[in-house]
């Protein structure tokens, strides 16, 4: 039984790491190739994992195959247009100026009621105010509207703004975060006159964040019911 649980932490660490290593994009919007690889690192972890008879090296072997060929055909792809088009295609443009391309819906086999289904998502309900759509390599679809059409951006309307700051979480649930708190240019004494003037202990602290500007923002741990 504990030999059970070991091959299953192992495999699960390894899938882990296998994906990791693969990059960020891995778990958000895939190409084909990638799509391809996830699947197949998933199955050769489960083989081992449910068969205690198979040996573990037979599973972690052909993950990290699997592994090497998409960092190889990865450094391909950067270095190669003709790979790059073969391994994961190219964007299809499916409205050009107005106007629907129905070729090219049909060349990538998009309904209709998918690319209205698209622009839904995109809050848009009038295609006749879409000046571009693009259907990109990882799937997802692209829309520009026409200038008039889109809403104004600030500076268009003449209004004033203000800076932008990157928050940084200097302490989470109980815990000082010490790099960011080097990183937002504070110190312990600081963090302490910020509780201080909250009236709260650090174990109390739930999240406190400082963003460039000075800006803190301290929201308090709720205690458990």
């Amino acid at each position: 039984m504990f030999l059970s649980y070991f091959r299953t932490v192992v495999l699960y660490l390894a899938l882990i790491l296998v994906i990791r290593l693969m990059g960020k994009r891995q778990i958000g919007q895939m190409e084909p190739t990638e799509f391809v690889v996830t699947m197949l690192v998933a199955n050769l972890a489960s083989i081992p994992m449910e068969d205690g008879g198979v040996p573990l090296l037979s599973g972690l072997l052909p993950m990290l195959v699997v592994l090497g060929m998409e960092l190889v055909l990865a450094g391909l792809s950067m270095k190669s247009l003709w790979v790059r088009k073969l391994l994961c295609g190219k964007p299809v443009i499916l409205i050009e100026n107005g106007k629907i391309l129905q070729d090219n819906l049909r060349k990538t086999r998009v309904t209709m009621d998918e690319l209205t289904g698209h622009l839904r998502e995109k809050d848009v309900l009038d295609l006749g105010a879409v000046q571009y759509a693009i259907l990109e390599t990882n799937g997802n679809l692209s829309v520009f509207p026409y200038p008039g059409e889109r809403p104004a951006t600030a500076r268009e309307a003449g209004v004033q703004t203000q800076d932008q700051y990157l928050p940084l979480t200097v302490v989470s649930d109980g815990v000082v975060m010490r790099q960011n708190l080097k990183k937002a240019g504070k110190n312990e004494a600081w963090l302490e006159k910020q509780l201080k003037k909250q009236k709260v202990s650090l174990q109390d602290t739930w999240l406190l964040t400082v963003d460039g500007g000075g800006s803190v923002q301290f929201y308090r741990k709720e205690k458990s019911k």
